[in-house]
């Protein structure tokens, strides 16, 4: 059965106003359902077992989870509380150097102002330079050189003394 064939078959289903037919020959086997009456019953039959399973499964692993969550939360807040976090203002990738062959804008341990360009965000082919709005010393480098960054993603913590 070629595909004009199969084509003409859609076509005399779609206008016989049939829901379903279904035929067999030696080395093919074609379904062809229509009608608003099967795709209502599929997407009914589809949802059911989802939503029994989300209200079954989540109970148990949730109650598990959030304490470890709440434990590991609560030792690296106390130790970065006196730091302030220079957050990604995009989506993109980030960059330290201004170019393959330079430096980085900031290290650990730099003395920043207000203002400092600390590194390059690109999106969508643009270079974007991410000024530092406090001025400070750069703590730590929270990202890897060519990693993809989201928005509100903390870049570097910055000691404001």
């Amino acid at each position: 059965m070629d595909l004009k064939e199969i084509q003409n078959l859609i076509k005399f289903v779609a206008k016989s106003g049939a829901s379903e037919v279904a035929l067999e020959m030696d080395d093919v086997k074609i379904t062809i359902k229509t009608g608003s009456e099967a795709s209502t019953e599929t997407t009914i039959v589809q949802q059911v077992p989802m939503a029994q399973q989300m209200m079954a499964q989540p109970v148990a692993p949730a109650a598990a989870v959030v304490p470890v969550v709440e434990v590991a939360e609560a030792a690296p807040a106390d130790d970065n509380s006196k730091y302030i976090t220079i957050k990604s203002p995009i989506i993109g990738t980030f960059y330290r150097k201004p170019s393959p062959d330079k430096d980085v804008f900031v290290k650990v341990g730099d003395e920043i102002s207000s203002g400092s360009v600390v590194c390059i965000i690109e999106a969508m082919k643009l270079f974007n330079e991410i000024e530092s709005e406090v001025s400070g010393t750069i703590v730590k480098v929270l990202v890897d050189e060519n990693s993809p960054v989201e928005y509100d993603q903390p870049l570097f913590l910055v000691d404001p003394s």
